[in-house]
């Protein structure tokens, strides 16, 4: 297992602090991440946490699935790394 978290269902009142402070509780944070809305640079409900090892991380997955924070449920899984994108269009066939 890996160091990085995603965190998801996150208010959007929630901020990098108040993740920070709820996953210390688990070991060391090294990062918080908070992606935004590139138009309206609002918070896009989701953040990725690196903890300092994976034991950490394993327990901030137990202590923080579920837990309430700013009024929502979030849910703590290990971040998954996006698949690579081909080169490629999406297009549609041509017709016969």
């Amino acid at each position: 297992m890996g160091n990085r978290l995603y965190v998801g269902n996150l208010s959007f009142n929630t901020t990098q602090a108040s993740i920070e402070s709820a996953f210390a509780a688990a070991g060391e944070v090294r990062e918080v991440a908070m992606p935004t809305d590139r138009e309206t640079g609002q918070p896009r409900g989701f953040a990725f946490v690196t903890m300092g090892n994976a034991q950490a991380a394993t327990a901030a997955i137990s202590q923080l699935n579920g837990l309430m924070l700013d009024g929502r449920s979030i849910k703590v899984n290990e971040a998954q790394e996006r698949p690579q994108r081909g080169g490629y269009g999406g297009g549609g066939g041509g017709r016969y």
